[in-house]
């Protein structure tokens, strides 16, 4: 969003809160207002209260970066950019990640709260790393080991990251299939007491309780546990994250935002569509070799998902 006033020749340019001038031929002040990166927060909470979600969807390279923020800022919705740590090595690093979203928010004029979020971080180092590259969001993922050390851990990293102003997603229980870097056999569902006990302990901002959805491609139909879901909305009054987005009904994403679940995670249909988009292309021009002309179809192909998918949760038009 940008104001133009005739005033002195100064060139303004806001980022990130700093207005940096400099003297223009034209005579103008141009001041440009970006949206700047926020936390999950605000835009979880909101979203319980109305009863909509709002998705999580990871980055993979830049035209994933590309398509989701257009699509975001199309149709109006607050937008979570999950970032593993693998696709963060992937892409050059943790401030390689929020320099590229930065930039390409800049550009794009993006207007929509938009939150960069550590998927799946391992541990507190991970996390801090994140913080410090400036992510606005980070997930401790602590639920393989003790009941004690997750609370411990994620209790260490609710401490640091709330002094940076940045929010926290902590998990209980087992979500199935493989994620990057993270390999689950099974599913093990959260215990609603365990769920209370963390929360009350820690400070988190959000919860993932594993109830039965998996990462990936799913085997057969999902089952997701709604009455454990119920129980761990209430007790604990926060937003709840529903992880292994892919594949689920639309019956049930519906129902799961009712009982109090307000993040959603996608990353496996962004691919399959991406994939499917780049396969397509190439059988039909073999010949080409430009990555332009591939990786085009397949940002479309990635934008088209996440609209649709925006649209499922009900985060449309809400920002």
């Amino acid at each position: 969003r940008s104001v133009v006033l005739h005033m002195t020749g100064f060139y303004g340019h806001a980022i990130g809160g700093k207005l940096f001038s400099r003297r223009s031929k034209s005579g103008y002040i141009r001041r440009t207002f970006d949206m700047p990166l926020v936390s999950m927060t605000e835009m979880l909470n909101t979203a319980k209260e109305k009863g909509y979600a709002v998705g999580q969807f990871n980055l993979n390279n830049l035209e994933f970066t590309q398509a989701i923020l257009q699509a975001a800022e199309e149709e109006k919705s607050p937008v979570i950019l999950g970032v593993s740590e693998g696709a963060g090595r992937y892409m050059g690093g943790f401030k390689t990640v929020v320099a590229m979203v930065k930039a390409l928010m800049e550009e794009y004029k993006v207007t929509v709260p938009v939150a960069i979020h550590l998927d799946h971080g391992s541990s507190f180092e991970s996390c801090a790393k994140a913080i410090h590259a400036g992510f606005t969001s980070v997930m401790i993922d602590a639920s393989h080991h003790p009941f004690e050390e997750n609370v411990a851990t994620t209790a260490k990293v609710v401490e640091l990251a709330h002094f940076h102003g940045v929010s926290v997603e902590a998990e209980l229980g087992t979500v199935g299939g493989q994620e990057d870097d993270v390999i689950a056999e099974g599913v093990i569902y959260a215990d609603p007491k365990e769920c209370q006990e963390l929360v009350e302990r820690t400070g988190i901002d959000c919860l993932a309780p594993a109830l039965g959805s998996v990462h990936g491609p799913y085997k057969g139909e999902p089952n997701l546990g709604f009455k454990e879901m119920e129980d761990i909305g209430k007790s604990t009054g926060l937003p709840l994250v529903l992880h292994g987005g892919t594949g689920i009904p639309t019956a049930d994403i519906k129902k799961s935002i009712s009982l109090g679940t307000a993040k959603i995670n996608v990353n496996t249909e962004n691919q399959i569509s991406s994939a499917k988009a780049v396969r397509e292309t190439l059988a039909a021009k073999p010949n080409e070799y430009d990555p332009r002309k591939y990786l085009g179809p397949a940002r479309e192909a990635i934008k088209e998902t996440v609209i649709g998918k925006m649209r499922e949760f009900g985060s449309s038009n809400q920002a």
